[in-house]
Parts: C-alpha cells; sequence; structure tokens
C-alpha cells in the first residue's frame, strides 16, 4: 500500500519536499501536484491521504482530518509569498473590489479578516486569473500568493506591497499558519503504522531541511527565477514549525474567520499522536 502525498509546487514547500525525497525511503509514498485549492479538494474527496493543505480546509472539515505534529508552514512575521498588491495606500481601500489568487483559501480568508476586522473595512472580493499589470488595471487592490506573489515582488514596482504575514503580527502578536500538514481520520484508522512512519518522515525532513538550506537551493527548480541568496532567506523567513504558540494563532485566526461567517464554528484542533490517532 502506497500512501498518496499532495505535493505543493511552490517555493516554500521545496525544502521539506527536497528532504524527504532525497534522503528517505519514500517508495511507500506517491506524491500528487498541485496548488493548494486543487489538492484540497483531492484530500476531501480522499484522492490523497495527507498534504500541507490550507488552513482553513481544517477549520472548514476539522471532523474529516487530524493534524501532523510539529509542522506546518507560518510566518512569525513577514512571510514574503502573500502579498496585497495595491495602487493606493491599504488605508484607501475602504469599499474597493479587490482582486483575488484562484490558488488559495487560506490567504484570501486571512486578507477578509485584516480589512474587516483589523481596519473595519467593507470590500467586495472577486477571484481573477489576471496578470498582475492587467488586474492592477480593473481593481486597486490584488492578492497573490505563492510563487506568483515572489516574483511579483522581484519584477513588479509602482505599487504598494503588503506582506500578510506581517500585518496579522502587528495585529495579533502571533504567528499566522498559513498551511497545516494534514492526515484523513480514516487513512489514520486503515494504515496506522504508515500514517506514524510518514509522520515521523517528515519531522526528520523538517529537521534535514533546516540545516540544508544553500545546499538545497543549489539545485531548486526556483533557481530559474530567483538567486540563491533570496531563496535561501526567503525560507529562513519561514516557519516550519507548530508550536503552542502557532495553535494559538490558528485558533484566533478560525475565531475572526467564524465571526465573519467563513467558517460554520471554531474548530477543535486535534492533533495526530501515533499509530491510535490523537
Amino acid at each position: 500500500m502506497s500512501l498518496t502525498i499532495g505535493q505543493i509546487e511552490y517555493a516554500n514547500c521545496t525544502p521539506i519536499f527536497s528532504a524527504l525525497q532525497n534522503s528517505f525511503d519514500c517508495s511507500g509514498y506517491r506524491f500528487v501536484r498541485g496548488v493548494p485549492s486543487h489538492l484540497n479538494r483531492l484530500l476531501a474527496t480522499g484522492e490523497i491521504d495527507v498534504c500541507p493543505s490550507s488552513s482553513i480546509e481544517y477549520g472548514k472539515h476539522s471532523d474529516r482530518y487530524l493534524i501532523l505534529p510539529d509542522l506546518s508552514i507560518s510566518a512569525v512575521g513577514a512571510v514574503k509569498s502573500v502579498f496585497l498588491f495595491s495602487t493606493v495606500p491599504i488605508e484607501e481601500l475602504d469599499g474597493a473590489t479587490i482582486g483575488m489568487t484562484t490558488e488559495s483559501d487560506t490567504s484570501v480568508a486571512l486578507l477578509r479578516i485584516i480589512l474587516a476586522t483589523f481596519y473595519r473595512f467593507a470590500n467586495r472580493f472577486e477571484r481573477t486569473h489576471l496578470e498582475i499589470a492587467t488586474a492592477l488595471e480593473r481593481f486597486p487592490g490584488l492578492l497573490l500568493i505563492g510563487d506568483n506573489a515572489l516574483k511579483g515582488s522581484l519584477t513588479h514596482g509602482g505599487c504598494k506591497v503588503y506582506d500578510l504575514g506581517e500585518l496579522w503580527h502587528r495585529f495579533t502578536g502571533l504567528p499566522f499558519v498559513f498551511a497545516l500538514w494534514l492526515v484523513r481520520r480514516d487513512t489514520v484508522a486503515r494504515f496506522p503504522s504508515e500514517v506514524a512512519t510518514l509522520s515521523a518522515d517528515l519531522i526528520r525532513a523538517k529537521r534535514l531541511a533546516y540545516e540544508s538550506y544553500p545546499l538545497i537551493a543549489e539545485g531548486a527548480a526556483e533557481r530559474a527565477w530567483i538567486d540563491q541568496p533570496r531563496l535561501v532567506d526567503y525560507w529562513r523567513t519561514i516557519s516550519y514549525d507548530l508550536t503552542p504558540h502557532h495553535v494559538e494563532g490558528a485558533r484566533l485566526f478560525f475565531s475572526h474567520a467564524a465571526d465573519l461567517g467563513l467558517l460554520p464554528s471554531i474548530p477543535e484542533i486535534e492533533v495526530y499522536g501515533g499509530t491510535g490517532g490523537t
């Protein structure tokens, strides 16, 4: 039996997957690539078993999943790949229609919380596939995530750029957890030993990645559009841990999301704890 693992095609996931695939026995794993929104759907339908999935996916369907321990994709301050690009200062966006990436749900929810809860704005939001320059001719603000956001921050001048991780930390003092490693509860029930092995492998891969950023960057596909020092600096900005402080940040996010009607309720956070489940 092979566990099917969702592999997000963003630079922020490269260190963990590189360390896992290059330094551990992955013969028991099958990897499926995609953007977060696509992999969320596959995880929800059981087409994949495990994935570093958008935090909002856990909030919506916590009855389906357990959270793998000690792992996340988070920011303690700036994240450098989730940006609101704006033609005006953020203080002037009240009432505006904001263009939004189609690739993520967590970052969209975060932006809505920042504007509605922290700034007390009333905005409309519209999903768009438009390139950044074209989108900013149509919308005064545009949310991009992942590699598109990184590329936009490197190449697109002449507009304001707001880091959503930095804004969240400014208002809350807490980390923001963009993604949690989720495993389906039915997968844990059917394949307990395989999930236990994967959980341990991922934690070891994370520790190895922390020690190996320059080496990983040498062979990374992202080198086609970002130089090695900037890529390493970006990875060092990200927190791949899941400490009690991170969990507190996730709980606050879920609470604000529920207040805005983005979640039906505040989910209980249940962390996988071995072959038996939680």
